[in-house]
């Protein structure tokens, strides 16, 4: 295996600034791969796999992952045998259950998943989702104790109460039993409740290393798991049908990729299994987005994170919070349609609000350039597009970003609602919960790539110092292994759709387990142009007859897409980026979607 420092190609300066080495072994197959050697593909995938962390050993269960091989057994999670006998005493006794979800994707999907597991069963649950504007993060001791007031001895949280400890105090002096079903960091102190199930919990030590990296929807399967588990054992269905629990499936797919939880393990089976499920489009909300989505094809994962996803949070973050858990347990399929249109307006209306809070956020970075955490800070901006927003600058700077919508004195609350991604290498979650018990915050949690936080205007340049020095030397180190990484080289006309199957067989890609980049060239551009607001389109051809379309996306004004516009017209030039279908045509064809650029001479 070629050795990581050895650049590819000899270039250690692309047109984005970066050195391109080989993710794995030197896959250059661009003097070979048109009509190649037999078993060609099946190499290929192999080393996909081995490049992503996958011992020789193992190759075989990662080529096809299913829940067969990567499930384990939940009883391996603290308190999940004690959550799921509670769960099953609500069933067995007609108790009055609500599910309190958060309002993102995660929460409505995992909401969903217990709903529709209950009625599975034969038991009507209620749900409760907070106002993100209103009520904020996390579940309200207020809103506990009215839940129980309304009848409900038994409430379980999902993508939430990890951190809630008054609120559970509250809920525990009402008399209601409170499960915690959850993913984000957790302080030693856990809170009370029946049953905390978190694979982060820090006495999970051992399970983190192997599922900490569950998104709450995942963990909420597993506690469906647990309860018709327990369910079984206590005689339940001898008169009466198992719930298919595979059908639950589409939900956790998509929970999971929205949640940008790292697709290896367990997640990658839970994907791929439910983009199997939601292809049958049996759950009626999932089809009516779909539709709405204007996909005339199977989703694929990244239609989850872009297409999907999108749609779902676009009612917690500028709409009504409820629609996304009544669209995916809707059995009416008006209604489904309605409210499926609703999001795709709401999901409209959010990308003009993004727009505005993205381009004042931006005006805030340069100032901060020698800063290792982008700290951006505004009055009046949208909480509910901050964490979008703190996505974006962080792929433009490669640095972590905390957004900040501060409130308006004159409202009488002027704290800050914050918002934070982070970059690989680099654990925000865990650096915000240290802030805040460092006084810093008003209250904050999170996981290692997202976080959330509250936060007094007084206390706002403090934090950034704090995290600045908390984390320069991870986001140095971090920064030092931001290579272009490669997984193969071909030559142009190398890039064809058989290409693109074999490629995608060893999916589905996101976070942590990326997708494979492939390096096409010598290419010279026979056309380049902008479409839509900056996008460039190239056309380009290789000396061996080869010709196919590459995009870079939001690229128009960087260095980058100046380049491929004007400077590199007439020289030879490699580029790299995944390779995908493109079916407009009358004919599917091959195009590049171009993560980055490099003169070859």
């Amino acid at each position: 295996m070629e050795s990581r420092s050895a650049s590819v190609f000899g270039i250690d300066r692309s047109l984005s600034g970066k050195a391109w080495r080989w993710r794995g072994g030197n896959m250059d197959l661009s003097d070979r791969f048109g009509g190649g050697p037999a078993g060609l593909e099946d190499d290929i995938v192999t080393q996909l796999l081995l490049s992503r962390g996958v011992a020789r050993d193992d190759l075989e269960r990662h080529r096809t992952p299913s829940l067969r091989a990567f499930l384990p057994d939940p009883s391996a999670f603290r308190d999940m045998d004690a959550a799921a006998e509670r769960v099953a005493q609500a069933v067995m006794t007609n108790e009055t259950v609500t599910v309190y979800g958060d309002y993102d994707v995660d929460g409505a999907t995992s909401a969903a998943l217990l709903i529709l597991l209950l009625r599975g069963l034969g038991h009507e649950a209620r749900y409760y989702i907070p106002d993100r504007l209103l009520e904020g993060y996390g579940p309200s001791g207020e809103a506990l104790v009215r839940i129980a007031g309304e009848g409900s001895s038994l409430i379980v949280t999902v993508d939430c109460g990890a951190m809630a400890h008054e609120a559970l105090d509250m809920a525990h002096a009402a008399g209601v039993d409170v499960i915690v079903v959850d993913h984000h960091k957790c302080s030693p102190e856990l809170p009370r409740a029946a049953a905390l199930v978190n694979p982060n919990r820090l006495d999970e030590e051992e399970l983190a290393a192997a599922h900490g990296h569950l998104a709450a929807v995942g963990v909420a399967f597993l506690l469906a798991v647990a309860t018709v588990r327990t369910l079984r054992r206590r005689g339940y269905f001898e008169t009466r049908r198992e719930p298919d629990l595979f059908a639950l499936l589409d939900l956790v797919a998509l929970g999971t990729v929205a949640d940008v939880a790292a697709l290896h393990g367990l997640n990658r089976a839970l994907v791929a299994q439910g983009l199997k499920v939601m292809a049958r489009r049996d759950n009626i909300g999932m089809s009516a987005l779909i539709d709405a989505s204007r996909l005339g094809r199977a989703p694929t994962c990244s239609d989850l994170g872009f297409a999907l996803g999108p749609r779902i949070n676009a009612g917690g973050r500028v709409g009504e919070s409820t629609l996304g858990v009544r669209l995916l347990t809707t059995t009416d399929a008006d209604e489904a349609r309605d409210i499926a249109a609703q999001l795709s307006r709401l999901n409209d209306e959010r990308r003009a609000i993004e727009q505005a809070v993205q381009e004042m956020a931006e005006g805030q970075i340069e100032r901060q350039h020698n800063r290792s955490v982008i700290v951006c800070a505004g009055e009046g901006w949208h909480p509910g597009v901050i964490g979008i927003v703190a996505g974006r600058i962080k792929e433009k700077t490669g640095k972590p970003t905390l957004v900040i919508a501060m409130g308006a004195e004159e409202d009488g609350n002027s704290n800050g609602k914050g918002s934070g991604r982070s970059i690989p290498g680099v654990d925000l979650g865990a650096a915000i919960i240290a802030a805040r018990e460092a006084g810093l915050l008003v209250a904050g949690g999170g996981h290692a790539m997202a976080c959330g936080l509250t936060i007094t205007p007084d206390k706002l340049e403090a934090l950034s110092q704090w995290l600045d020095e908390r984390l320069a030397a991870d986001v140095t180190r971090a920064d030092a292994n931001r290579h272009m990484l490669l997984d193969l080289a071909l030559s142009p006309g190398g890039l064809v759709p058989s290409l693109v199957e074999t490629l995608e067989s060893a999916g589905p890609y996101g976070m942590g387990w990326p997708g494979p980049r492939v390096a096409v060239g010598p290419v010279r551009i026979v056309k380049a142009d902008i479409v839509g607001a900056d996008h460039v389109r190239l056309i380009v051809s290789g000396p061996d007859g080869g010709r196919f379309k590459a995009m870079a996306f939001r690229s128009a004004e960087s260095d980058m897409g100046q380049a491929l516009l004007h400077a590199a017209q007439g020289r030879k030039l490699w580029l790299a980026g995944r390779a995908k279908i493109d079916d407009w045509g009358s004919r599917p064809a091959a195009e590049l979607h171009l993560d980055d650029a490099a003169f070859c001479d």
